[in-house]
Parts: structure tokens; C-alpha cells; sequence
């Protein structure tokens, strides 16, 4: 088995070509394509949340680490730029991201925010260039229009391009040729294989499996009877052969969506935890309606200043993704949960047991007229909130959300982009216009 793996012939070069794109510190590497002052500086994204999000690779030579406490990195780097996360406009890089990518092939995925594989096999007579020339444009490409650099990895399948992508890291490429997997994963400890966590790292040590070469050398057999059908696609994988395809498509299939909120300071206001549940319903319901899902069950959950934990659910009679049928069951989730006396500091809801919306049936007694309303005003805010920005167009009911601090003190500091415009913006797209639900 191993020789004929080493020996192979399709494994010479590249039988597919797969380019994994890695944004390096993205979150603060958009920070410093915005504001070319920062760079060679440490910069760290969090403010909001007292925590670090986000580091420069110069913060994190200097002991940063994604988790610290604010005030500890003021101890460590007082020069420490400290910023609020801008979660709109790293989205924006990222679809540029993807969007240069699609210039070389049709076929990527967009893995997450900051990174992304793409399938380059069979462009080479297109592109007039071979394999690695393709990867290296790209990088190129991605580096100079979104100001800041990309690792980047090619190689037969996505593990071993994901792999590869972290072999320089920042600003690397890396390129593993079939003939060359063996040596890259010869010294690579299992712990660094994508897709295994500490405990089947834990169990691979057990049985004398430490680095990636020592498990691609087992025979297949050993594989099967020793591994779940994950690690056996895994070991397809690192050995050159792709099982895991590109996958193009936007995801649409939810088994649940939560959306949470953590605001400081804690606070024990009635009013205003609830404000902060319905915002979380209206973003959960926004997902939902987006990708044609409604719920038939709903948890309202609720994060105490000391950390402490409470949630609680419901089911729902008719599934629905419209905040103005889910409301009344929040109000009554809340009411069981809730406790006078304690101070809250997060908020949370979760749309579980989800089904396409166009399975959903009314009931004999319930006014079609009105179903066929509701769905006039939600496709009306959706539009608008496409349009203008999301809660452009919000309940009434969510409202304290939007006129009280949800940051205290420093972390209340806008993000560069709520206090500019881009091209083309107007002072009405950073409005706010509240809307109260009424019967319709």
C-alpha cells in the first residue's frame, strides 16, 4: 500500500488542484488596509467586547492572545491600538475576497468570513498558466486590491491545501505536488491535521500515531477497523486522493439559528432585558426568513453577570419566521426566567426544529387574509433592510436597544464605519426608523 501510494503515477503532480485562501489576521488586517497608520503596530479588535477578537501578527509577537482581557494587554503593550469590532465592513472584505477568487474559477467555497478553498483543476488551458503560476495570481490579486496579504496553499484535495496554507503563515504559499506529501507530513503532528480535535489526537498518541505520515502509512485496513468514516475520508485526503468536494452553494439548511447579545453594563431592567430578546428574535427571524426556514420551537436564554446560565423553551403551533407570532411566546418564555434582583449580561434565542417555510399549512380558524398581510409587511422590511441596512425598519419592541449605551464607558467608541460613508451612502442609511407592530 505505501508503495503504491509513493509511486503512483497520478500523484506526480497535481490529478485536482485545490487553493486554499487564508486571510491573515483578517479582522485586523482590515483595520490596517483602512488605516495604513496602524501597520507595524499592535492592533486588536474587541473593544466591545472586553476581550480580544482579533490580533496583528506584531501583537502577537509581543505575548497577545485571542480571549485576553483588555485591561491585561494594556499591561503587556500600553501602545496598544484597541479598536471596536467592525463586523459590516470585514464582510465586505470578505465578499471581495471571494469575488477575486471567482475571477480564476467558478468552482469556490466560501469556508468562512476570512477563508475559502477554490478549485483551480483543469484551468491551466484557459488561464495560460500552469497550477502554481494560477495560485500565485491570485494571492497576488487578493493582496494588492484588499490591501493586506493572504496565505495560500495548493495541492491535490483540501486538507492538504488547507495544510499547506498554514505552512508560511502570514504572507505564505505553499505549494504540495503529490510527490511531495510525504515529506510535508512527515514531521506534522496529528494535533495540526484539520479535522481532529484533542481528544482523537489523544486517541491517535494511544496508538502510536504522532505525526500525519504515520497515519497515511497505515494500510487502509487498519484505517477502517480503527476509525470512524471521517478520519477514513481523512486519510483519503492526506494521501492525495479528494473525497471532500467544493462546495459552492450558500448554506441553506439549518438545523437551528441562534442569535445572542452581550452588553455592558449588566443590567437588571425588565424593559430592557426584554428589548434585547426581541433584537435577538429579530435577527434570528431575519436568517430564517432569508434561507426559507420557519420554527417549531423556541429557546429564550439568559446569561447572568456571574456567568450563570438559564434557558428555557417552548413549542410553537404554527411555525413561523415572523417576530409578530413568536413575541407572544418570548414574552411568556421571559416571564418564567427572568429574576428580579439579578443583573444580566447576555441574552440569547435560538429558532430550533426548522422546516421550509412553504410546508407550513394554516389552521382552519386562522384569517388567511391576515397570514397574506403579514407576509406583505415582513417581504417590505426585509426589502428595505436589504436595502438600507439591517434594522433600518425595526420593532418597537426592540427599540431601547437602539437609544440606550449597550457598551459602557471606552467600549461605546463607533467603528470607523458607522461614523463614515461609503460612495454613494446617504445620512439616511445610518438612521434607525422604529416600528411598532400592530394588528394588521
Amino acid at each position: 500500500m505505501i508503495g503504491m501510494w509513493e509511486t503512483s503515477a497520478h500523484l506526480q503532480s497535481f490529478p485536482r488542484a485545490i487553493v486554499h485562501v487564508d486571510g491573515d489576521a483578517f479582522f485586523a488586517s482590515c483595520e490596517t488596509a483602512l488605516h495604513p497608520e496602524l501597520r507595524g503596530r499592535v492592533v486588536v479588535t474587541g473593544r466591545e467586547r472586553g476581550i480580544v477578537s482579533s490580533l496583528s501578527y506584531v501583537a502577537k509577537a509581543r505575548g497577545i492572545r485571542r480571549g485576553m482581557i483588555l485591561s491585561e494587554v494594556k499591561k503587556i503593550c500600553p501602545d496598544a491600538v484597541i479598536l471596536t469590532s467592525d463586523y459590516e465592513t470585514y464582510s465586505l472584505f470578505s465578499k471581495r475576497m471571494f469575488s477575486i477568487m471567482r475571477r480564476f474559477t467558478s468552482q469556490v467555497e466560501e469556508y468562512g468570513i476570512d477563508e475559502g478553498f477554490a478549485d483551480i483543476t483543469g484551468m491551466r488551458g484557459p488561464l495560460h498558466m500552469s497550477y502554481e503560476d494560477i495560485a500565485r495570481a491570485m494571492k497576488k490579486a487578493v493582496d494588492e486590491e484588499l490591501g493586506f496579504t493572504v496565505s495560500v496553499g495548493l495541492a491535490p484535495t483540501k486538507s492538504l491545501a488547507k495544510i499547506a496554507s498554514k505552512w508560511q503563515k502570514p504572507n505564505g504559499f505553499t505549494s504540495v505536488p503529490g510527490r511531495a506529501i510525504r515529506g510535508y507530513l512527515s514531521t506534522l503532528d496529528v494535533s495540526n491535521i484539520w479535522g481532529v480535535g484533542p481528544n482523537t489526537a489523544k486517541y491517535m498518541y494511544s496508538l502510536g500515531i504522532t505525526t500525519a505520515h504515520d497515519f497515511i502509512s497505515k494500510p487502509f485496513e487498519y484505517i477502517a477497523a480503527n476509525f470512524s468514516k471521517p478520519h477514513q475520508e481523512m486519510w483519503y485526503e492526506l494521501n492525495g486522493e479528494s473525497v471532500w468536494p467544493i462546495n459552492t452553494e450558500e448554506k441553506t439548511s439549518y438545523a437551528s439559528i441562534s442569535k445572542t447579545k452581550t452588553f455592558t453594563p449588566p443590567s437588571g431592567n425588565v424593559e430592557y432585558i426584554l428589548a434585547q430578546l426581541i433584537r435577538n428574535l429579530e435577527n434570528a427571524c431575519i436568517k430564517a426568513r432569508r434561507h426559507g426556514l420557519v420554527a417549531r420551537k423556541i429557546v429564550v436564554y439568559l446569561r447572568t453577570q456571574q456567568f450563570g446560565d438559564a434557558a428555557i423553551e417552548a413549542k410553537i403551533t404554527r411555525a413561523s419566521n415572523f417576530p409578530h407570532d413568536l413575541i407572544p411566546h418570548v414574552r411568556t418564555l421571559f416571564k418564567n426566567v427572568f429574576k428580579h434582583g439579578v443583573q444580566y449580561r447576555a441574552t440569547g434565542i435560538v429558532l430550533a426544529d426548522l422546516q421550509s417555510d412553504s410546508s407550513v399549512q394554516s389552521s382552519l380558524f386562522e384569517p388567511i387574509i391576515k397570514m397574506e398581510k403579514m407576509q406583505r409587511v415582513y417581504a417590505a422590511v426585509d426589502s428595505l433592510d436589504e436595502q438600507y441596512g439591517k434594522h433600518t425598519v425595526h420593532l418597537g419592541g426592540s427599540q431601547a436597544t437602539f437609544t440606550q449605551t449597550q457598551y459602557a464607558g471606552d467600549r461605546t467608541r463607533e467603528t470607523e464605519r458607522q461614523k463614515i460613508k461609503l460612495l454613494g451612502e446617504t445620512e439616511r442609511q445610518h438612521l434607525y426608523i422604529p416600528r411598532m407592530m400592530i394588528t394588521v
